[in-house]
């Protein structure tokens, strides 16, 4: 399976793909970031590896009036969901292998577990408030 690029066209394909409770895995990048267009293909690779989860792109600045609010310090930045809770959100080393450990160790917590996480950090509240992807669609 094939990431989704993020764009004002597909908006709503993308909320109706969001809303059930597979894990949502939201790359934050830009056009103009060299390591951002070479962790294209690994984030392809990892999106056919686990069709069970939703693999988005979004381009920052493309995509400002959604994302434009979040704290991206640095690319890439991986957004991984699932319902409304945001497991992770966060610059990750662009290597494949570590952003799969994250992925698996998500995806190996049941919804409890994850909203419990949710709440268990300002940090992570904060993520709920300001990162939930169903929120900032719409």
């Amino acid at each position: 399976m094939q990431s989704l690029t993020l764009d004002s066209d597909n908006r709503a394909q993308f909320a109706a793909a969001i809303e059930d409770d597979a894990l949502t895995v939201a790359c934050l990048c830009a056009a103009w970031c060299g390591t951002c267009a070479s962790y294209r293909a690994t984030f392809e690779e990892l999106a056919r590896r686990h069709p069970d989860m939703r693999f988005v792109w979004i381009d920052i600045e493309d995509q400002a009036d959604v994302v434009g609010d979040l704290d991206v310090e640095n690319f890439p930045t991986l957004l991984v969901q699932r319902g409304d809770s945001v497991a992770f959100f966060g610059t990750v080393l662009p290597d494949g292998a570590v952003a799969e450990r994250l992925l698996l160790a998500q995806a190996a917590a049941s919804p409890e577990e994850l909203a419990r996480l949710a709440m268990s950090s300002d940090e992570r509240r904060a993520w709920q408030r300001d990162c939930n992807l169903r929120v900032l669609l719409g």
